[in-house]
């Protein structure tokens, strides 16, 4: 008796969540030893319930019940998340309970219709399975930068693909920006959209990075879907990835700092897609230059004069040279005065983009403290990438808070050539040296407490957007030189640039 009720317990568990394999298949009747196809399976009188204004596929895909990311499908009428689809499954229960009949698991993207359980086969569903998981072709992609169409979105609303409003749930404007800036980078936008281009890379076993790869992929086809039902879009499955994979060190219920997670960000989609420091990705072919790093140890400031002399003659003391990588250069600020003006106003100091630029031109030295020593370095570019990443430095952390710099740097948003930064022999080898800004990230307020927000340049139009948040404004450019800039990303100038067009890493 005991093995029969264990038997039978077992395929009530077998129902409640339910097997795709038998049940995806097509209701069938049997007459005389012929199958004939249940035609239920292609008509479903319940259609006109679905109510796509309450669609939202955002979100992490867990029954709302059990919370299990197991067999869910979705409410086509409430927008719910249900498991399985048996007799005694979540789902089930809610199509009787309420009488909502129509239902999409969000696995095979399948529909069906609940309590009768048959399969739904009807080309006006098409749009919601494409919301669900858009697709594009190489065309489609291909055409992106060449147009400026404005789409229309079920709930009325235009706007343009690329240039949507990312949701923050608490504390991610920080996450949003930068993410809204990688995603109008063409060549790492290309890359994303088509899923074919990473599918295939293979990680070690338990390996749970690659999930941050597939999640920006998920974010970036919803950011350039054509035919979203709303004009926003929600990352909160990318963000709960950044979560998982940073183990806390970014959070969306805390505010956090662009910069860094940018860094993060870049060295863990690199490293997730296959690249090593040899091995280059997607990541290293758009962004990665490369620089000289001439340092020299400085005797310690408490030594006599002539014991620094005398150290300064040893090899220890002589200037080093090595070569590096970078996937961004720092600009450091100027440090801020702060005498007032007659009005008792705070005077905002200025700084053209050229004067801090000079970190770079090979003569420039800046003494750098660590622990123990102290080293005077100077810098001098040797490549330069398609996509030019640049920090300015705004916040100096010391032991009791966090300051912040508010000088504004004045900048062209076209035609800044680098080629003075170059060494001689990059001169020569370096083609083209100049470069349009194509995003500006901006911290608004206080250094714990400020707001983010990025200017985008939509290739397609010409045209400059302001996005923060759910909030997207069109700007004019001069407007953008007059924000506290911190993350700028700047396109190098070229007719035919191999990067633009890349779609494999």
């Amino acid at each position: 008796m005991l093995a029969a009720a264990m038997v039978s317990l077992k395929r009530e568990r077998e129902v409640d969540v339910d097997d795709d394999d038998n049940e995806d298949r097509v209701a069938a009747k049997t007459s005389r030893g012929r199958v004939v196809e249940d035609r239920r399976s292609r008509h479903c009188p319940y259609l006109d319930t679905i109510n796509r204004s309450v669609l939202d596929f955002d979100f992490e895909k867990l029954c709302s019940i059990s919370l299990s990311h197991i067999n869910v499908y979705a409410c086509l009428i409430c927008g719910k998340y249900f498991q399985g689809r048996g007799l005694k499954s979540h789902a089930y229960t809610h199509s009787v309970q309420f009488t909502h009949h129509v239902f999409l698991n969000l696995h095979t993207l399948k529909f069906y219709c609940l309590p009768d359980n048959y399969e739904i086969i009807d080309s006006s569903l098409e749009d919601i399975t494409y919301v669900l998981k858009p697709t594009f072709t190489k065309q489609h992609i291909a055409g992106l930068d060449k147009q400026g169409k404005l789409y229309r979105a079920y709930d009325g609303t235009t706007y343009l693909p690329g240039i949507v409003g990312l949701n923050n749930i608490k504390a991610n404007d920080y996450a949003n920006v930068v993410l809204q800036a990688f995603s109008n980078v063409p060549p790492l936008r290309n890359y994303f959209l088509e899923e074919e281009n990473y599918r295939g890379i293979r990680r070690p076993p338990g390996d749970i990075m690659f999930l941050l790869v597939q999640r920006f992929g998920e974010l970036m086809r919803k950011l350039w879907n054509p035919r979203n039902f709303k004009a926003h879009v929600s990352p909160h499955e990318m963000l709960q990835a950044v979560v998982l994979c940073s183990k806390k060190n970014f959070q969306i219920t805390k505010q956090g700092d662009a910069v860094d997670f940018m860094t993060w960000f870049l060295n863990a989609l690199h490293g997730a897609l296959g690249g090593t420091k040899k091995k280059p990705s997607i990541i290293t072919k758009a962004f990665q230059g490369s620089m000289r790093i001439f340092s020299k140890k400085l005797p310690h400031p408490d030594l006599l004069p002539e014991e620094k002399e005398a150290l300064l003659v040893t090899e220890e003391y002589q200037e080093q040279m090595s070569e590096s990588t970078f996937l961004f250069l720092t600009l450091d600020l100027p440090t801020a005065p702060l005498y007032k003006d007659e009005k008792e106003q705070l005077i905002i100091p200025q700084v053209p983009l050229f004067n801090i630029l000079g970190k770079f031109n090979g003569s420039t030295e800046k003494e750098y403290k660590t622990y123990k020593e102290n080293f005077l370095k100077r810098f001098q570019l040797t490549k330069l990438p398609p996509y030019l990443v640049f920090c300015i430095k705004r916040f100096t952390k010391n032991n009791f808070f966090v300051e912040k710099n508010p000088t504004i740097v004045n900048f062209p948003i076209t035609n800044v050539d680098l080629r003075e930064y170059l060494t001689e022999e990059a001169q020569v080898t370096e083609k083209n040296t100049t470069y349009d800004l194509v995003t500006n990230v901006v911290h608004d307020g206080k250094p714990t407490e400020g707001a983010y927000r990025i200017h985008v340049l939509h290739h397609g139009t010409g045209k400059w957007y302001e996005m923060q948040d759910l909030q997207v404004t069109d700007i004019l450019p001069q407007m953008i030189t007059l924000s506290e800039a911190y993350i700028q990303i700047w396109k190098r100038q070229e007719s035919d640039d191999d990067t633009n067009n890349h779609t494999g890493a």
